[in-house]
């Protein structure tokens, strides 16, 4: 076993406090967690969400490092004090924003304990910034480490939500978040993003009925005391992706126009990553200048690495990115780092999405391993440390 490193900063910073103006937003995949659904999907029976996908893993060919074992061990996402020392360990790296991925269906949340009884309930929760990604995809049965094939895309939750839910249940749901403190906002201004445009647009009906909604919701932000709602795209296609009046297949920049879109970003580096991480660094950092000049507002993102194995049953074996380590990852941080400093307006925060925090069953994670020690986060630390806490 490697010999495991220890965390390269100490001491942690306070609300406001900060050398350099960053936010770094690391993705939350609040999946473990013993969370009540998991019985309607007939799986994770262990009652510890997805880390029993985590350590069910077997390395599938000579060289394939699984499973991927938490040097924290299998802690929950529910649970206040284990979140409160994730809060520490990355304020200290110089991670000041937690993004949340947020799921209803069926006029239903799912995951949600994650958020709200261990996030919201940790002692030391209002040293960092949260906000809300609607994660509004449809449920498959991707999570299921029993299933491939097209069964693995047999849809189970449809994630649509009628314009009267969207206005009465939903939008009140997210004004009590964005009342908090630590919510994160821009120009006072709650930042939420979503992840599938098209399906929202479908499940309110259509065009008209989803910009009243993006409407509703707007002055529902104003009525609350703030200046209005930062609308974030956060599609893995990197533009928005809904219809229009008459148009089923509009370019992103119409797209957003249309429905009020503040700024894009991606919640992953797009597919495919079949020529090793530095490659895919390369084709996905060459999008960010098109996108910036054709959106105005566009917010880097990193993604750590690639292994979906843990989640496909031992005798099927999925793509993986080689060549992935923390001291890639600290490049491709340096390199994002850069890149906002030249290209994001003044106006703007020098926001940086990493993806993820927590993302074992896909090979992206920060928190620390007995395969990298604290690799990833010395390596945050190294880029992006010593600044705390940004302000709004």
């Amino acid at each position: 076993m490697k010999k495991i490193k220890t965390l390269i900063i100490s001491g942690f910073f306070a609300v406001g406090a900060f050398a350099n103006n960053y936010d770094v937003a690391a993705i939350i995949w609040p999946a473990y967690q013993p969370e009540p659904r998991w019985k309607e999907l007939g799986i994770f029976n262990h009652g510890n969400g997805e880390w029993q996908n985590v350590y069910e893993a077997k390395p599938k060919f000579e060289g394939h490092q699984q499973p991927i074992v938490p040097l924290w061990g299998y802690e929950r996402d529910d649970d206040p004090i284990a979140v409160a020392r994730k809060i520490d360990a990355a304020l200290a790296s110089g991670i000041n924003v937690f993004m949340y991925d947020w799921y209803w269906y069926c006029g239903r949340p799912f995951l949600e304990n994650a958020l709200n009884n261990g996030f919201l309930k940790a002692p030391n929760n209002e040293r960092m910034k949260f906000f809300l990604m609607w994660a509004n995809h449809h449920v498959e049965r991707l999570w299921d480490n029993k299933v491939y094939g097209k069964k693995k895309f047999e849809v189970i939750w449809k994630a649509y939500v009628g314009y009267d839910e969207f206005t009465k249940v939903l939008v009140p749901r997210w004004i009590e978040y964005f009342k908090k403190p630590n919510y994160y906002k821009i120009n006072n201004k709650p930042v939420l993003a979503i992840f599938e445009m098209g399906i929202f647009v479908r499940g309110v009906g259509g065009p008209e009925k989803a910009k009243q909604a993006l409407e509703y919701l707007r002055e529902a932000c104003k009525k609350a005391g703030f200046d209005g709602l930062h609308f974030m795209s956060m599609s893995y296609k990197g533009e928005p992706d809904a219809p229009l009046p008459n148009n089923d297949k509009p370019d992103g920049a119409e797209i957003a126009k249309y429905y009020g879109f503040d700024s894009m970003s991606m919640y992953n580096w797009p597919f495919p990553w079949l020529e090793g991480y530095a490659k895919w660094r390369s084709d996905a950092m060459a999008d960010w200048l098109p996108r910036k000049e054709k959106y105005g507002v566009y917010f880097p993102h990193v993604s750590s690495g690639w292994d979906n194995n843990p989640r496909y049953p031992m005798e099927k074996t999925t793509a993986i990115c080689k060549g992935s380590s923390p001291a890639e990852y600290e490049k491709s941080l340096r390199m994002a780092k850069d890149w906002a400093d030249k290209n994001i307006p003044a106006n703007m925060p020098k926001l940086i999405f990493i993806n993820a925090w927590n993302e074992w069953t896909e090979g992206e994670y920060l928190e620390p391993s007995t395969k990298d020690g604290y690799g990833y986060l010395n390596a945050t630390a190294r880029v992006f440390g010593a600044h705390g806490q940004a302000k709004e």
